[in-house]
């Protein structure tokens, strides 16, 4: 009986690895070493598909962004753009959710990547057919980067233990249901992620306002 022939070797296989790894262990964690034997190759037959790890790192970012729903941006789609943008914040920060230690290489900007640029483009193409001048649009589109990615990096909530004596009234004293905060991650750093979002739109709305009616917006 023939022996059964191991799947080819491809970039897809190889992003797919390198993705699970980051998941799992964070990007350290991704070597060509570490890649090799995780896919059962040589360490050289990577460099058929990828230059360097930073190349294979940038190919797992590009997936993620992949993931990331554009169908609110379409010439067809019903939404405004306020919704637009709100949908589109929801969507990918979920994806960002999924995969957070990835975040750090999606916050260094889309660069060559496919996908990131497919993204910049349909945010920066649908402020500019709502009326935004294009150097607002690309305000927007900076911003909306900076908070969504930066509301990915970390949790707030983790960020305080859930040891009540941690918080001497005495020294805090409105911290006094702050060790209750671990055990709500996910109800507050998405509560406040919805605020800040909705914050932000409502800001941007009054700008816009400003466009509507002819008068200048500060840079």
């Amino acid at each position: 009986m023939a022996r059964p022939r191991k799947p080819l070797l491809s970039r897809d296989r190889i992003v797919g690895a390198a993705s699970a790894l980051v998941d799992a262990e964070g990007l350290e964690a991704v070597s060509t070493r570490r890649l090799a034997a995780e896919l059962g190759v040589s360490g050289p037959s990577l460099y058929n598909h990828f230059r360097n790890k930073d190349e294979i790192l940038d190919a797992v970012a590009d997936a993620v962004s992949a993931q990331v729903d554009l169908s609110m941006f379409e010439d067809a789609d019903p939404r405004d753009w306020p919704a637009a943008l709100h949908d589109w914040a929801v969507s990918y920060r979920a994806a960002l959710a999924e995969h957070p230690h990835i975040v750090p290489v999606l916050a260094q900007g889309p660069g060559r990547r496919p996908a990131g640029l497919r993204v910049a483009d349909a945010v920066f193409g649908a402020m500019v057919r709502a009326g935004w001048p294009p150097a607002q649009a690309t305000y927007i589109g900076a911003l909306m980067r900076y908070f969504i990615t930066g509301s990915a990096l970390g949790s707030f909530a983790r960020g305080f233990v859930d040891d009540e004596t941690a918080y001497d009234p005495a020294d805090y004293p409105h911290l006094g249901q702050a060790h209750l905060l671990a055990d709500r991650r996910q109800q507050v750093d998405e509560g406040a992620f919805e605020t800040g979002l909705r914050a932000l739109l409502d800001g941007l709305e009054l700008q816009f306002q400003q466009v509507a009616d002819g008068r200048a917006v500060r840079p």
